[in-house]
């Protein structure tokens, strides 16, 4: 098992506490959190162990949670990376790309792995459906949810597009040619409600959409490829393929079928992968520990987490620009 602590304690933070304790690969060691008043009611009505300083709880840990907020993201990574602990980090990375650069290099520097907490990633429909997406030429994702203060210090780009946007380059295996969106700030400061296409070298184009001040939650992702149509529902934890294939000569009366200009007869399939249900959050810190123990790539590295922000820093750029 692995020594494990959490730098930051509140509604996320609780829960990576909760699940650490649960798991089996790790010794949940406490946690530590600005906080004196709310580190001492945690410790209280839950139990685990409240550290007085960061610097105590990392010298204690084998690896740490950074659930902290974004503006505090940097200074935390550094001093568990410079530690020599492993370093789980939620979304986004931190608050800049350079900072999320200097993370990264840092990491491969002193030795130590490093996962970013993109839990979409990890999400059992997108788990079913993940490997049967090969080269998608138009990507669209919605991703709505009702009003919460909570995330609102950032773009709704960092708060909720960014998982799609993760999810997305994680599937298109080509570098990213242009990106052009538009940004509503609506209640918050910045931007509740945004657009972003983003272009890819290989010709791939995805079309994203997320709000946070929407009457109904809605967190959808539609793949076209030249042989299927995806679609994943990450909310609803549903996915469904739909394939087309020449037509056979002898046709079932129930079966789909198209006829083109031509003449060509193509069937429709339908399928339904298996999904297993899981804690998405659980999964992902029990991944990491086995990136560790095996000494690899985590799912979800730095570098990734790293151009996750970047794509979402040239969204946020091109509101400024409108």
């Amino acid at each position: 098992m692995l020594k494990a602590g959490v730098l930051g304690a509140g509604h996320l933070g609780k829960i990576h506490l909760k699940l650490l304790q649960q798991s089996t690969k790790y010794d949940l060691v406490g946690f530590f959190d600005a906080s004196k008043e709310a580190s001492k009611q945690i410790e209280t009505e839950f139990g685990y162990k409240s550290f007085p300083s960061m610097e105590s709880l990392i010298d204690a840990c084998d690896m740490v949670v950074v659930v902290t907020p974004t503006s505090t993201h940097f200074e935390c990574a550094e001093k568990v990376i410079r530690a020599g602990k492993h370093l789980f980090i939620e979304k986004p990375i931190t608050q800049t790309v350079a900072q999320a650069e200097q993370i990264r290099d840092l990491a491969k520097e002193m030795k130590v792995r490093g996962q970013v907490g993109q839990v979409e990633r990890f999400n059992p429909a997108f788990q079913a459906i993940k490997d049967k997406i090969h080269n998608p030429m138009f990507i669209e994702t919605h991703r709505l949810a009702e009003f919460n203060p909570r995330g609102t210090d950032v773009s709704v780009v960092l708060d909720l597009m960014i998982h799609d946007i993760d999810a997305i380059l994680s599937v298109v295996k080509s570098s990213v040619k242009s990106v052009s969106s538009s940004g509503v700030s609506v209640i918050s400061e910045t931007p509740d409600i945004a657009n972003a296409r983003i272009e890819f070298e290989n010709g791939c184009v995805a079309n994203l959409t997320a709000s946070r001040i929407s009457l109904k939650k809605m967190r959808k992702a539609r793949f076209f490829q030249r042989d299927a149509y995806i679609s994943v529902d990450f909310l609803e934890k549903k996915c469904e393929v739909v394939k087309m294939k020449d037509a056979p000569k002898e046709i079932d009366d129930f079966a789909m079928v198209l006829t083109n200009a031509e003449g060509i007869k193509k069937q429709i399939y339908f399928e339904n992968p298996k999904i297993e249900a899981n804690n998405a959050i659980l999964d992902e810190l029990e991944s990491f520990y086995e990136a560790i123990k095996a000494d690899r790539t985590p799912e979800v590295s730095l570098k990734q987490g790293t151009e996750a922000l970047r794509v979402a820093m040239l969204i946020i750029e091109k509101f400024k620009k409108i």
